[in-house]
């Protein structure tokens, strides 16, 4: 159905880190062990001018030029951009539905999207957890539905060290570690037990209860915690379901910290370029993990969460 032999997604890739992800896939596929021939690279973000920008500064990118990787320069890459907001549910499900459509299955997603806002209150936790937890992890599972059901298929989500447990009381920390650990013949129901945590932590918040139950006043960082746990469940789900099937092929689904780089996220504070952000990401894409899943990596290793 594509006449790409592979199909690769990078969500919140208008700027940042996502923009860096985006050039580094472009100039890392061709000597990868991904690489079986041409690939459609979509570089998604929520505001179709800022995407659109964004795409045309990559295309008429020096680094990419030089390298001859795009299609244009006779490369093996070809760039394309598609509206998505990650805290829309329908926006999700029609992105889907478009790839599937127009590719049957798709190989990559490097699920970046994200936002931190200033202040702790009800709606920033609520806001908060819409596009970096509940967003997220909607959109992991409706990619995951045409992914190519192989090890060379890669779901990247990226987290952060902020997400650590060990912000968290033991009690609370075991919880996390619980919900990380469920393995369910439906994948869809793998993140349950974490989006039940998330969702105790945005009622808790409302009530003036989430320090008393153990939660820091911190969204962005429970929203990772969240993330990182309900991550580790669905990678543990997929791999049991193929192996109960017979098969030692699926796809490979880690989480990651980028490291503290200096984007707008961090308001220029961050110690890295967005380029060395961009590597473990870019390692879990298209790198050979020897099969490793359900992990949190930085520095282009497996970490401690």
């Amino acid at each position: 159905m594509s006449k790409y032999a592979r199909v690769a997604v990078v969500t919140g890739a208008n700027k940042g880190i996502g923009f860096a992800i985006v050039r580094k896939l472009a100039l890392q596929y061709p000597s990868s062990p991904l690489n079986n021939g041409p690939l459609c690279l979509y570089l998604t973000a929520r505001n179709e001018s800022r995407g659109q920008a964004a795409l045309e500064a990559l295309r008429s990118d020096p680094q990419l030029s030089k390298a001859k990787v795009l299609k244009p320069d006779g490369g093996l890459v070809d760039l394309k951009f598609h509206v998505l907001d990650v805290s829309e549910e329908k926006r999700i499900d029609a992105f889907v539905d478009y790839l599937k459509e127009e590719h049957g299955e798709i190989d990559v997603v490097v699920n970046n999207a994200g936002i931190a806002m200033d202040g702790f209150d009800a709606n920033v936790a609520t806001t908060t957890l819409k596009t970096n937890y509940h967003g997220t992890v909607y959109a992991t599972l409706r990619f995951l539905s045409i992914l190519r059901p192989t090890s060379t298929s890669r779901i990247v989500n990226v987290a952060s060290i902020a997400g650590a447990l060990s912000k968290y009381p033991p009690p609370l920390r075991q919880r996390f570690v619980e919900a990380s650990e469920v393995i369910t013949p439906d994948i869809t129901h793998a993140p349950s037990a974490a989006t039940a945590l998330m969702r105790e932590f945005e009622e808790g918040v409302k009530t003036g209860t989430h320090e008393k139950l153990g939660y820091p006043s911190a969204a962005y960082a429970v929203s990772k915690a969240g993330l990182i746990a309900a991550t580790r469940a669905v990678a543990r789900s997929v791999a049991e379901s193929a192996k109960k099937r017979g098969s030692n092929q699926y796809p490979l689904i880690n989480s990651c910290c980028p490291g503290w780089v200096n984007t707008d996220m961090s308001k220029g504070r961050g110690y890295k370029t967005i380029d060395q952000g961009a590597e473990t990401p870019v390692l879990l894409a298209l790198g050979d993990l020897q099969g490793k899943t359900g992990g949190f990596w930085q520095e282009g290793k497996e970490s401690r969460w």
